[in-house]
């Protein structure tokens, strides 16, 4: 016999707080301006360092003049799955 699901109390329940890493905070801060001074400023803010240890990260994702570069965290190739008929069963070719 199965025994009925508990049901949680929402007070007794907390909410996990993760501040961004370095290279999420960087990669947000050049979303929201081009200017790499701003940059580091919002980077800083996000995640709670002085700027002079931000400043390096944000030079160095700074991308060369004519050429953007999206990069995404865990981003993989796309994957088609395909179902195809039924298989004939071995018995009924007997």
């Amino acid at each position: 016999m199965m025994q009925p699901k508990r049901k949680l109390d929402p007070a007794k329940l907390r909410t996990r707080f993760e501040p961004p890493t370095l290279t999420e905070a960087v990669f947000a801060a050049q979303g929201l301006t081009s200017d790499s001074d701003q940059q580091v400023r919002i980077a800083a803010r996000l995640i709670g360092l002085p700027e002079d240890e931000v400043r390096p990260a944000v030079l160095k994702a700074r991308s060369p003049a004519g050429s953007a570069r999206l990069q995404v965290a865990g981003m993989q190739r796309p994957v088609m799955v395909e179902r195809k008929g039924r298989r004939p069963s071995m018995s009924a070719a007997r």
